[in-house]
């Protein structure tokens, strides 16, 4: 079993705030594809029998953090990366910036046309119902947005930290990452976030703004493997 809920990220928000958009069998539970990619297990190495027949479809793959199942013939996992897993247990110091507005559906389309040019791989058409998403208007135009995606009764993840490339280089992202992670911290939870250790920009804008590394975590791919 994972030592703290931070260790089984996926697992843990699936059975706790996101329970009600878990779609579960037994000790595996998962996503909907048009929400999230993400699929998560109890413990390390459970067997997750037929579970996963019912719940990953042949033409889709799933990602898993840090725990994985044990794998009968006829599927693949791999490993993509290690990731950087920090927190942020204090205040960050404020960021001055433009106004930050709450998203909604009325821009939802907005936000895909974002994240489909900057964070192609993990954003969905309903990936905004899994918590608050903020952003930044310039001139008529989303230039910049960030989110809550994983949770549990402490902890909160950060996620979908982008900003246009029309944009970059005014200081956006720090902006949104200072005011949402104090928000979440007034809130009485702690911000956690994940980021690839190649993403050395992303990871000094963290750093930076007091987020310390509390784990490397593994990032793991699920689909069925091709037939021979």
């Amino acid at each position: 079993m994972a030592d703290h809920v931070l260790d089984n990220p996926i697992w843990e928000s699936l059975r706790s705030r996101h329970r009600d958009l878990a779609i579960r069998t037994g000790d595996v539970a998962r996503y909907p594809a048009q929400v999230a990619p993400f699929l998560g297990v109890a413990a390390d190495g459970v067997d997750v029998g037929a579970a996963l027949a019912q719940l990953v479809p042949p033409d889709d793959t799933v990602l898993l953090l840090g725990v994985t199942p044990a794998v009968a013939d006829g599927w693949r996992l791999d490993k993509l990366a290690m990731l950087a897993q920090m927190e942020c247990p204090q205040h960050m110091a404020e960021v001055e910036g433009p106004p930050i507005m709450e998203l909604g559906e009325a821009h939802r389309q907005d936000v895909l046309e974002l994240t489909a040019l900057v964070y192609p791989h993990y954003f969905r058409p309903h990936t905004m119902d899994l918590g608050r998403y903020f952003g930044i208007y310039q001139d008529g135009r989303l230039a910049a947005i960030i989110g809550e995606r994983m949770g549990m009764d402490e902890f909160q993840e950060i996620s979908a930290v982008c900003t246009h490339p029309d944009f970059n280089g005014r200081g956006y992202a720090r902006h949104l990452l200072a005011w949402l992670s104090n928000d979440v911290l007034d809130r009485g939870r702690t911000p956690f976030l994940h980021v690839a250790h190649e993403n050395h920009r992303a990871k000094q804008l963290y750093e930076r703004g007091g987020y310390r590394d509390r784990r490397d975590i593994g990032f793991w791919s699920l689909r069925r493997a091709a037939p021979l």
